[in-house]
């Protein structure tokens, strides 16, 4: 099949059915525009949907379907991944409900592996209540990262600015224990490919931020960034990659620096996401890179204090739709492209 506009599937996971994931998804297709760019399937149950599209007084038009294969074009699909009913106490946290969440991503995961939906868009989970013996993870990422082919990387990503993490969830004080020469080679790359493949930069510019205060001010505040990021880099950038760095983040971002490159990786999490969040924050995208099929997530959690109260900003779900739309078709383009030198050759002339 040819895909193009409406005929792109998206999948989505609703996500922990007491927070706000299904008002924000039911309210990203309110606008039947939206319909025209993709058609949503989102794995739950049409009952409970219907009942928290009720408690939200949206006017989004859902259809139910019983399996895959019934999918209808321009409609929002709700495919009925179980049957039985489930007690929701909006707001709060419950681990039955938890269960519902990762049984809604686990089949949602599945249809994007069998190419049954052509990209993911995950709604809010809550970490703690999803916990299992059948589900070990710390999240979407990491299940993602053992289901799916590459090597899992989080980019946040709002028009221009992408950031990327060289460790994530990881506590403070083991960072600098993760950072190997051999991880920060293969994060680059992931990053480097990403952005060739999936937004069409073709020499892409990469900015790494330094692991201490002041790039550890010659080995006063930390030796890591002397013996191990500098000569690091420098292999990477000897080998034609555009890398650079790293830089000290505390004025990186402050003085708008990033914004001379393409993609800037942080040594850890809240280095890189409390710059771009206070930067972003309710647009920006979590777009898990460098795996072989396309997941994007809003860039906020389950938000238990207004769930049900219609309060909740749905701009992140309805840029993560977009985002993951975009790289869809970028990954095409780079695949037709990749496949027929030819053909680009006379585009350019």
């Amino acid at each position: 099949m040819n895909k193009t506009a409406e005929n792109i599937i998206v999948g989505i996971s609703i996500g922990d059915l007491n927070g706000i994931g299904s008002e924000v998804v039911l309210k990203t297709f309110e606008d039947a525009r939206m319909l025209e760019f993709c058609t949503p399937v989102i794995f739950a149950n049409v009952k409970i949907v219907s009942f928290l599209k009720k408690s939200i007084e949206s006017t989004s038009s859902i259809h139910g379907i019983d399996k895959l294969d019934q999918i209808v074009l321009g409609k929002i699909n709700v495919y009925n991944l179980w049957r039985e009913g489930v007690d929701l106490n909006l707001g709060t946290n419950d681990d039955k409900v938890g269960e519902y969440a990762i049984k809604s991503f686990v089949a949602a995961t599945k249809a994007l592996k069998e190419g049954i939906v052509d990209v993911l868009v995950t709604a809010p989970i809550n970490k703690y209540n999803i916990q299992s013996d059948s589900f070990k993870f710390p999240g979407h990422t990491d299940y993602l990262a053992q289901e799916l082919e590459g090597d899992a990387l989080m980019l946040m990503v709002n028009d221009n600015l992408r950031v990327g993490l060289l460790t994530d969830h990881v506590p403070l004080n083991e960072v600098a224990g993760h950072l190997t020469e051999e991880l920060i080679k293969k994060k680059i790359e992931t990053v480097k490919q990403t952005l060739i493949k999936d937004f069409s930069i073709n020499k892409p510019k990469i900015a790494v931020l330094g692991l201490n205060p002041h790039c550890g001010d010659g080995g006063v505040i930390g030796s890591e960034d002397d013996t191990l990021l500098k000569p690091t880099l420098k292999k990477i950038f000897d080998k034609g990659t555009l890398v650079f760095g790293p830089f000290s983040a505390d004025s990186f971002f402050g003085s708008n620096h990033y914004e001379k490159y393409d993609a800037i990786i942080a040594t850890y999490h809240d280095q890189g996401l409390i710059p771009f969040k206070t930067l972003s924050f309710g647009r920006g995208v979590n777009y898990t890179a460098g795996l072989n099929k396309i997941r994007t997530s809003p860039d906020h959690g389950t938000a238990f204090d207004i769930a049900g109260k219609n309060q909740a900003d749905f701009t992140s779900f309805k840029e993560a739709v977009y985002l993951a739309i975009d790289i869809y078709k970028s990954r095409m383009q780079h695949e037709e492209v990749s496949s027929n030198p030819l053909k680009s050759k006379e585009k350019q002339l």
